[in-house]
């Protein structure tokens, strides 16, 4: 364990009381997980030994996706529920495989806690998992335990299948764009709130063919020019379509509403390219029960471009993004 040095006796031996504590506690912790989990008929092997097992179906691609979390910056642990954090943690994970039209079906869970009441957090965060794993049929099958004496981080990793993945390539000039609900609320507690898309992007994909698809994770610009590069297109959006959530012009700060919603990020919607004939269709018909699908632009050749007032100006494609010097 991080930060808990060794003591030499007088035997030459080498004795860490506060070493052998911290692991009982974390066999303990263990335990306590192992009962707290619920059986999976997908996992043979699950929390205990040096790997779980899935039983994964034949046919069907194997999805795997991973993010990380960290105090302070996408969290602040001192104003937020813990419970929510660890919803959140695998909520983000989740929307990345409703981004692919996929299934989850497991995910594995590494956290560095805090070593002050690193126990109750660990507890707690997994609270906070549980409700979402059950709801999403995703088994939770094991992961790793570290304490150290800086702010909590976790790190996710998540097991999906999907028959026929749709990726961020694939769009193609004159597709429309759609868009799965509002965007700019994160700002206002929304990105420890939502629900990943995954229900909604499977009955998508079973109603038209998607050509691309990206959830809204680093900001609806950043996000659909993330679309664009991998497609090999550009695309507009029309700034009076695009929805925003409600609160969003009470948002603290200097920026506008539109801004909020195209750079602030986590709102973790899905955006989606079809060709004209689908996207007539399902504007027309709105298959899917709880979401209100927008048309918000078009895919064409090239650029990032917001249609404002009746003039087609460059969007810059602008998100979160994480410094490195």
């Amino acid at each position: 364990m991080a930060n808990m040095a060794p003591a030499q006796t007088n035997a030459g031996l080498v004795e860490c009381r506060d070493c052998a504590d911290a692991m009982a506690d974390e066999f303990d912790y263990i335990r306590w997980l192992r009962q707290r989990i619920p059986n999976d008929a997908r996992v043979p092997i699950g929390i205990g030994d040096d790997a779980a097992a899935l039983r994964l179906t034949p046919g069907l691609e194997t999805l795997v996706s991973t993010d990380m979390l960290m105090d302070g910056i996408d969290f602040r642990l001192a104003e937020t529920d813990a419970r929510m954090v660890g919803r959140k943690a695998l909520a983000v994970n989740l929307s990345d495989i409703a981004a692919m039209a996929g299934e989850p079906v497991a995910a594995v869970i590494s956290v560095a806690l805090p070593i002050t009441g690193g126990r109750r957090l660990g507890e707690d965060l997994l609270e906070g998992m549980l409700p979402l794993a059950e709801e999403f049929h995703t088994a939770l099958v094991g992961g790793d335990t570290n304490s150290w004496d800086g702010p909590l981080v976790l790190s996710l990793a998540v097991v999906g299948e999907a028959a026929r993945p749709v990726t961020r390539a694939g769009a193609r000039p004159g597709d429309w764009l759609l868009l799965t609900g509002p965007v700019g609320g994160s700002i206002l507690g929304h990105h420890l709130r939502f629900v990943p898309r995954v229900r909604e992007a499977r009955r998508l994909a079973e109603e038209v063919a998607i050509h691309a698809m990206v959830d809204v994770s680093d900001g609806l610009a950043a996000d659909l020019w993330h679309l664009c590069i991998e497609s090999g297109c550009g695309a507009v959006v029309r700034a009076q379509s695009i929805p925003l959530a409600p609160g969003t012009f009470k948002a603290p700060g200097d920026l506008s509403p539109l801004q909020h919603g195209l750079f602030d990020g986590e709102d973790f919607e899905l955006v989606l390219a079809v060709d004209e004939a689908a996207g007539r269709r399902l504007l027309a018909e709105q298959p899917v029960p709880g979401i209100k699908l927008v048309h918000i632009g078009e895919c064409v050749e090239s650029g990032l471009w917001i249609e404002l007032k009746g003039e087609r100006l460059p969007l810059e494609s602008r998100g979160f993004v994480h410094q490195l010097e």
